[in-house]
């Protein structure tokens, strides 16, 4: 029996280096592909950009299901990258709920019953390479001769004509280059044709923010607040200055396999491989989608989210990262450990993390019978930043609804220690109608979902 607070999921969205739409995301876990791949470097040496900072996801032959307005199209230039995977990925959900024209599902809805969050992860204007031609015209008058001592050299120092750069930057500057940048710009865009005009907020982080869109959204409808919620997250990790900021963090996998390191709780994990994309959730009040003969493809039952330092810095790992975020989403839920089909952790393949996450899981088993399935999927994908959270839910959905608990792609052996967890290396069957997904990003905040489809 649905309850009048009960949130259904009624459509969603992928837009993913594995592929775009749900259909093909899904053909490519169940032959367990990956849409990692090599994508050499043709403007920097390999001495300036190594071999391993040239593996990563990309999204190819991204569309929209719908025509573009031309009244938004002078506007939807500005969109980033990741914006534009985004946008992608919240219009297939519409679609897939909806199906022929974006106003069938939502024409008794009044705009303001309608609820959007999003999540952006998007680095594509960290580098400030757009800049380049205008310092470049800056140094003419200078010493400084060598593109090399350009991009590394900056200020006094360098020899910088600020009257020159002011010129330069007059015409050689895109001026729009700011709205790219701004992390609310794709919720301008996609409200604006959606008219989704309710409660809303952009969060702009990395993981797990796309979980708390998530939570937002959901959120909105239990307290009354709105009808009907999408949630959108996307992100773009795939640009030379995020992969060297990431690569110095110690991050990343150094690909010594290829497009098949990416290998979450495995002994030999060395980091993760990142990628980008875009992925949505249309949300509803569930018993308003029954009355209308919805299509309902699950029911969001519960969260969690948790902040912990640890030893008081905020940029390491704690000890057990995930815990009192999957406690508090299994009490949210009024669900046991037992009833779970599979649980799925972040899986970003540090030694630190996925340690942490699987002595988290260790210790919320300890009061279970069983030892459900843990699986790591974003190796599908490579890591799409707050994507991922969202993607990982939707992924979730579809196995269930497919009687199927995924293989966490390149495991082969755990670390000492945590032999005990079940880490299937194919796909098995799934028991049960309820699973459990985390998400935690760096300065030890985390959040868990738990799905049960219908």
């Amino acid at each position: 029996m649905l309850k009048p607070t009960d949130v259904a999921i009624v459509g969603m969205g992928l837009t993913t280096p594995l592929g775009i739409g749900i259909a093909s995301n899904w053909d490519g876990i169940l032959s367990m592909q990956t849409g990692i791949q090599h994508y050499p470097n043709t403007h920097l040496s390999e001495e300036d950009y190594p071999r391993y900072l040239q593996y990563y996801g990309k999204v190819q032959n991204v569309s929209y299901p719908f025509d573009i307005p031309a009244k938004l199209n002078s506007q939807m230039k500005f969109l980033n990258r990741g914006s534009v995977l985004g946008f992608a990925a919240a219009l297939d959900a519409i679609a897939d709920a909806q199906g022929a024209s974006v106003d069938m599902a939502f024409n008794a809805v009044k705009p303001d019953r309608r609820a959007l969050y999003i999540a952006t992860g998007d680095f594509t204007k960290v580098g400030y390479d757009f800049f380049y031609a205008a310092l470049k015209d800056a140094h003419k008058d200078t010493n400084v001769q060598s593109e090399k001592a350009i991009t590394t050299r900056c200020g006094i120092d360098a020899g910088l004509n600020y009257e020159r750069l002011n010129r330069a930057a007059l015409s050689k500057v895109n001026p729009f280059y700011l709205l790219e940048s701004i992390a609310n710009n794709l919720f301008s865009v996609l409200s604006a044709f959606t008219q989704f005009m309710g409660p809303n907020t952009t969060l702009a982080s990395q993981s797990p923010c796309g979980a708390l869109a998530l939570e937002l959204a959901a959120r909105a409808i239990r307290q009354g607040r709105a009808d009907v919620a999408l949630a959108v997250g996307c992100g773009n990790w795939i640009t030379e200055i995020p992969m060297y900021e990431m690569a110095e963090l110690g991050l990343l996998s150094r690909c010594s396999k290829a497009g098949a390191s990416f290998r979450p709780f495995d002994r030999h994990r060395d980091g993760f491989i990142p990628a980008e994309g875009g992925a949505a959730l249309l949300l509803e009040n569930a018993q308003r989608a029954q009355r209308r003969g919805a299509r309902i493809y699950g029911l969001i039952r519960g969260f969690g989210s948790y902040v912990q330092f640890a030893d008081g810095a905020s940029v390491s790992v704690p000890e057990q990262v995930i815990l009192r975020c999957m406690e508090g989403a299994l009490l949210d839920a009024q669900c046991s450990v037992d009833e779970l089909s599979f649980i799925s952790p972040h899986g970003s393949a540090t030694q630190k993390g996925d340690r942490s996450e699987l002595n988290s899981i260790k210790t919320l088993l300890k009061s279970a019978s069983l030892n459900p399935p843990i699986c790591g999927l974003k190796p599908y994908t490579g890591h799409m930043a707050a994507a991922s959270d969202i993607a990982e839910t939707i992924m979730g959905i579809l196995a269930l609804r497919h009687g199927t608990v995924p293989a966490t792609l390149n495991f082969n052996k755990p670390e000492r220690g945590l032999s005990g967890l079940n880490i299937p290396v194919t796909h098995i069957p799934a028991k049960g109608k309820t699973f459990l997904s985390v998400s935690y990003g760096i300065g030890g905040q985390s959040s868990a979902v738990i799905v049960e489809i219908v």
